[in-house]
């Protein structure tokens, strides 16, 4: 029997780095759901951080499922910082302003996945990883952000756990996949389940 295709709804680099590592086939499409109009209501009725990524994840994968066949994938990662929803750093002076305010603190990292095929959400997880930055020195600061200056605005967090950023970190509690923005195991699972993988 033919696997079901899988489709990715996001051009997020990273995201398409883990399925592939992992064995994954799929495709790729952006789902144009506008992730700040969405994120203000929520945040507006008084959603958190975590109800955030959910909630986008499975906009992501209903948009795609409703165009293309098989099964869909939708996945957004939340900075909870203090009760806080926290985006990505539009420049360099909010990254560095964002990592001086968690530096010596714990912050949480909510990932959501959803699959959707036809229009329905067949599946969905919501895993938090919780990181708390050591008191890092002002002369640390500097070189890290010159170092991995290419991209800290693609994260959240203004870091890469993959990558220097994890000289940030005195203790970690959580899956690495929930880090890096899709947790993985139970979606693999599915994927199995689907037909997708070999069970």
């Amino acid at each position: 029997m033919k696997a079901p295709p899988v489709t990715l709804a996001s051009k997020s680099a990273a995201r398409s780095a883990i399925l592939r590592g992992a064995g994954v086939p799929f495709a790729t499409e952006d789902s144009g759901v506008d992730e700040d109009v969405i994120k203000t209501q929520l945040l507006g009725r008084g959603a958190g951080p975590a109800e955030v990524a959910a909630a986008l994840a499975r906009e992501k994968a209903l948009a795609v499922s409703r165009n293309r066949p098989g099964l869909v994938i939708g996945a957004d990662q939340t900075l909870d910082f203090e009760g806080r929803l926290h985006d990505k750093p539009v420049d360099m002076d909010q990254a560095a302003a964002r990592l001086r305010a968690m530096r010596g603190r714990t912050h949480a990292l909510h990932a959501a996945v959803a699959v959707a095929r036809e229009g329905e959400v067949l599946w969905e997880t919501l895993s938090t990883a919780e990181l708390a930055m050591r008191a890092f020195s002002d002369t640390f600061l500097a070189h890290y952000l010159e170092a991995d200056a290419g991209a800290l605005l693609s994260s959240v967090g203004a870091y890469r756990l993959e990558g220097p950023g994890v000289q940030l970190f005195s203790e970690i509690r959580g899956d690495y996949f929930t880090i890096l923005g899709l947790p993985l195991t139970g979606l693999l699972e599915l994927l199995r389940r689907e037909g997708v993988l070999i069970p």
